[in-house]
């Protein structure tokens, strides 16, 4: 089907409502679950944690020599953008729990100096990554392999998922950026 499931009731609800002009038709794709993950400091970060912020969410794995580092250029152009805004953080999560420890993800950070507070690097169990990225974040991962999606995703102050963009894609950025604004009430 194209633009999968994902996409099908939004697209309805958009169509029933007249919004496909609206600058802001966020739409919501559901609740990120519950999760318990360590950051690239070592820290214990819960989505407790992230509740009250909007947040851009993506995934890599920090020995990718394709789209990952990409991702990471475009998400601290965005954790530069809103460094003055306290309350929007950038969130990467890994897709390679075994290799991706907090001082390898801390490492890789160093590549892309945001914050830590600002920016976390997520990496933990891979049942609990699996779970938020596949069920939470919609984002396609082959399970046992490194091949994930390459989508930024926006989550909205109450933990919802409200859109996804393409971050090589500089129109889609833009929308990003006025999204996060808007929801951030910047």
């Amino acid at each position: 089907m194209i633009g999968g499931p994902r996409f099908i009731a939004p697209l309805l609800a958009m169509l029933a409502v007249g919004a496909c002009g609206s600058r802001h038709s966020l739409q919501y794709y559901g609740p990120v679950p519950d999760f318990e993950l360590i950051s690239q400091t070592g820290r214990k970060v819960a989505l407790a944690d992230l509740k009250g912020k909007v947040w851009v969410a993506d995934t890599v794995f920090t020995t990718c020599t394709g789209p990952c580092p990409m991702m990471s250029a475009r998400m601290r152009r965005l954790a530069l953008e809103f460094a003055s805004v306290p309350n929007v953080r950038m969130v990467s999560f890994t897709v390679d729990p075994a290799h991706d420890t907090p001082g390898v993800l801390l490492e890789y950070s160093k590549h892309f100096p945001a914050a830590p507070n600002r920016w976390l690097f997520l990496t933990g169990e891979q049942s609990v990554l699996n779970r938020v990225s596949l069920d939470g974040l919609h984002l396609s991962h082959v399970d046992g392999s490194l091949d994930h999606s390459a989508e930024f995703v926006l989550v909205d102050a109450d933990t919802l998922v409200r859109g996804f963009y393409f971050p090589f894609d500089k129109e889609r950025l833009k929308q990003l950026t006025s999204d996060i604004r808007y929801l951030a009430g910047s």
